[in-house]
């Protein structure tokens, strides 16, 4: 049977493991533990000669006693050893300690359940996961490691629940602090390619983490390269975007966020880089990051009909829009390639339903909180009412399967038209979407239809005919017990 043997130092001793090719990984694993005289709950992470990180594994590829692999042992328990206390005070918890007390409680539910439950293993598997993890990220704060990133694993609660409208001076700073520490964070390739998705939950993600986001996408498609983009200048932009959001339900940060992030995941998906000029990915990718700064919650009708500031700055000519660019672009001809991106921004922006549904049903409520304020505002300062905000004629279902149907599937058809990878990507997604809120709508239609005459408004006095009382319709004013 063919064998691999390899070289490594541990304590800068040097050592040899020799297995068969197709070894299983734990067995792997346990040999490099006994030749580190490991404990079972202490972490092991190997060094190539380079000084990057790999995994042990069967697939090691096998080296020279003057190319040695490097073993670091990282005690897991918080006791004296100062690795161990390292990594707790990193974790802000003691994973020896975690895993005993799961064995502690999985051999007391065995002596009196006599069986080892389901969510038993789901913890176990879990807890292995994790370690998993640890042993394969170069930095212990490596950013992504305690996110779920399978789909469905977060429920969020969407709405900013905030005092002021713009950030405060102590919030900005909290925030930058955070970014600031977490810049130079190592982001492991699980999440890059992630990030590349239209599946991406953007819920379980803070604000300082969404502008680390940020910095990655524009490191990972070169313009810091291209460009010579200091790596302060680019923070400092992505602060001031972070600073200019407002604390509102649906238009914030974290939506700037989800409309870039399907810009940057349709040029992956397209592969864009091949097709168009790079000034032209860093202009998409900008204004998607910008397309709604200082948004207050209010469109553009009600800017004009309350006579805002800003509809009299831009004589009502699209204020938001004149308001959120930060520069104007003069476009002399409108070509095929900026048709291009104007619609590959649109798309972006519009962009939720061809997300998992649940992460685009929260920003649905959240929309739908802002509609709603701003129709419960004009009816209270007398201006006309936005229909589709009003919360007296719209419901949830209502306000999507129109949207859908006749605006987003017609878009996204023909941008799949172009490219037929999006086939799958949103379309799919966007179809099921529909089916859902089509049936949603059903539903609350038929709930209405067998509601007593009481719900609907009306109040029934008994009659007598014969020996039956049958009930007698008052007037549709008259009020309900």
């Amino acid at each position: 049977m063919a064998t691999k043997i390899i070289y490594f130092t541990v304590n800068g001793r040097p050592e040899q493991a020799e297995f068969p090719v197709n070894c299983p990984a734990q067995d792997v694993k346990d040999l490099f533990r006994s030749a580190a005289e490991a404990g079972p709950h202490d972490i092991l992470k190997l060094y190539n000669p380079k000084g990057n990180i790999i995994n042990i594994s069967p697939n090691l590829e096998p080296n020279k006693p003057n190319t040695c692999y490097k073993l670091e042992v990282v005690a897991s328990g918080c006791n004296s050893e100062p690795l161990g206390v390292e990594l707790a005070g990193a974790l802000g918890f003691d994973l020896s300690s975690m895993e005993k007390r799961l064995k502690d409680l999985e051999k007391k539910i065995l002596i009196e359940a006599g069986t080892t439950p389901a969510v038993v293993y789901k913890m176990k598997k879990q807890v292995d996961s994790f370690r998993e993890k640890l042993e394969s990220v170069e930095h212990l704060s490596w950013l992504g490691l305690f996110k779920d990133l399978s789909e469905g694993a977060h429920k969020p609660s969407p709405f900013y629940h905030k005092r002021t409208l713009h950030k405060t001076k102590e919030e900005c700073e909290h925030v930058l602090e955070k970014f600031l520490q977490m810049s130079s964070l190592e982001v492991s390739e699980e999440v890059r390619q992630y990030l590349k998705t239209p599946t991406f939950d953007n819920w379980q993600w803070e604000d300082a983490e969404i502008m680390v986001l940020l910095q990655v996408m524009y490191t990972d498609l070169d313009f810091v390269a291209t460009y010579n983009i200091e790596p302060e200048v680019l923070q400092q932009f992505l602060f001031e975007v972070y600073r200019r959001y407002n604390n509102i339900p649906f238009h914030n940060f974290k939506h700037c966020f989800c409309v870039t992030q399907m810009m940057y995941g349709l040029i992956w998906l397209t592969d864009l880089r091949s097709k168009m000029d790079s000034i032209d990915l860093l202009i998409m990718l900008t204004s998607a990051v910008c397309h709604d700064l200082d948004h207050t919650g209010y469109n553009n009708a009600y800017q004009i009909n309350a006579r805002t500031e800003l509809a009299l700055r831009y004589n009502d000519i699209s204020p938001l829009e004149n308001h959120h660019c930060a520069v104007a672009f003069d476009i002399l001809e409108k070509d095929h390639r900026d048709v291009l991106m104007m619609i590959l921004i649109k798309v972006s922006d519009i962009s939720n339903e061809a997300r998992p549904m649940e992460v685009a049903e929260p920003w649905l409520d959240c929309l739908l909180q802002e509609f709603y304020n701003q129709s419960d505002a004009e009816k209270l300062e007398g201006l006309p009412v936005t229909p589709f905000m009003d919360r007296d004629k719209i419901t949830k279902p209502s306000s999507q399967t129109g949207f859908i149907r006749f605006v987003l599937l017609p878009l996204f058809i023909e941008l799949a038209n172009l490219f037929p990878c999006l086939e799958q990507h949103i379309i799919n997604p966007v179809r099921k979407a529909l089916d859902y809120y089509t049936e949603m709508e059903k539903a609350l239609e038929r709930e209405k239809q067998n509601r007593t005459p009481c719900e609907n408004g009306f109040k029934s006095k008994d009659i007598t005919v014969g020996q039956t009382s049958v009930p007698e319709a008052s007037s549709p004013d008259t009020q309900c017990d």
